[in-house]
């Protein structure tokens, strides 16, 4: 990578030390081009003509998506975020009482509380994957919790709350055996690694534009395995995910964009296509490495620190590094760091209230290198974390 080159593509490097790619990444400049024009053109045509003009780029946008992910355009489901797509899945499902959802103990509190709603309206079961010694969820472990109970196993792939990589093509050879639905949430590692949903065996993959892809706020998209096209009906739908057949019957589409409804933000798609190519380009795998590069570095610093514990888990790690201090919290630190022109994140326990409360975690600092951070950036936040630690 030219990482200078990169630089000079994104314009918001110029606003500081941007270390929370995890959280909303800086947009490159095509990405930030494709959304401007698709504006400007609908202030000049009108809306409507201007969608008609841009037909053609917007549905190449599903090609996009679909080839980074090793999936059929059919396949894909442009939302407006992650959540209105991992909740599309998950609320179309239709629990009963007893049956049982999955889930691994680094699951994400926005999926966490759907499955507590979900067991307060049905009296569906919620079980933990137990973890493994590096503290991921155990494939061998889920293999024994199998029984005709179980509706879905539902994972978070890389928790919020740290570098933890779960081992999602191993729960994924376990749910295709036994022919349970899979859910999983790919929203840290879509744009940050290579992701293969044949290889992985899920049947539903969310992701955002907003995190590693660098792709704008408001975007995301669905992964629907074309086996699984019929088994869920979408708990809402309007006339662009069903056709009004007859006065009292209508027809679902016959791929993911039943899950779609009419009203979308075109700009922001397109936006999401420019961030799609610009990742390929470069290739995930070199990505992957030089974020895993960063993010290693980082740990290794961080580790020498007198009172700064790192928090990470996990025998394989991403590029989230979140880290604790014995003496100064981790809001103080962050803010600290903000007045320094350090941009971080405070995750909150109730990011991953399983995993904080099994570890007895408080609120933890999170830095998330992406491949355009320099070395240099990250001897800066270091000096400007010893001077927030004080004396």
């Amino acid at each position: 990578m030219n990482i200078d080159e990169l630089r000079a593509e994104t314009p918001g490097v110029g606003s500081g030390i941007y270390l929370n790619n995890a959280g909303c990444s800086l947009m490159p400049q095509p990405v930030i081009g494709a959304v401007q024009n698709s504006f400007a053109l609908e202030a000049k045509a009108g809306g409507f003509p201007a969608r008609m003009q841009e037909t053609q780029a917007l549905d190449a946008v599903y090609a996009s998506v679909a080839a980074l992910i090793n999936a059929k355009p059919s396949e894909i489901a442009l939302m407006g975020s992650h959540t209105d797509a991992w909740q599309s899945v998950f609320y179309g499902l239709g629990f009963s009482e007893g049956e049982k959802i999955l889930t691994g103990r680094a699951e994400y509190g926005a999926n966490y509380v759907a499955f507590l709603q979900m067991r307060k309206r049905t009296g569906c079961e919620i079980e933990i994957i137990p973890c493994d010694a590096s503290g991921a969820s155990d494939a061998q472990a889920l293999e024994k919790m199998i029984d005709d109970r179980v509706k879905l196993i539902a994972l978070t792939w890389i928790s919020t709350n740290g570098g933890l990589v779960n081992p999602a093509a191993e729960i994924g050879k376990v749910a295709r055996a036994h022919a349970i639905p899979y859910l999983l949430d790919a929203c840290q590692a879509v744009g940050q690694m290579p992701v293969d949903v044949a290889a992985l065996g899920c049947d539903y993959l969310c992701a955002t534009g907003r995190k590693w892809l660098r792709g704008p706020k408001g975007t995301g998209f669905l992964y629907v395995r074309e086996e699984r096209f019929d088994d869920i009906e979408p708990a809402t739908i309007d006339d662009f995910g069903a056709s009004w057949r007859a006065p009292d019957e209508y027809e679902l589409r016959g791929d993911a964009r039943r899950f779609e409804t009419h009203e979308h933000a075109p700009a922001l798609r397109l936006g999401l296509g420019a961030a799609v190519d610009y990742a390929r380009a470069l290739g995930l795998d070199e990505i992957r490495r030089r974020v895993r590069h960063l993010a290693m570095s980082l740990r290794a610093e961080l580790a020498r620190i007198p009172g700064v514990t790192v928090r990470d888990l996990g025998s394989e790690r991403a590029g989230l590094v979140t880290f604790s201090h014995e003496r100064v919290a981790a809001a103080d630190i962050t803010a600290a760091l903000h007045k320094a022109g350090v941009w971080v994140k405070t995750v909150p326990r109730a990011g991953a209230l399983l995993d904080t409360t099994e570890r007895e975690l408080g609120e933890l600092v999170r830095v998330s290198p992406h491949y355009f951070n320099l070395e240099s950036e990250l001897e800066s936040f270091l000096k400007a974390l010893h001077r927030a630690l004080g004396p």
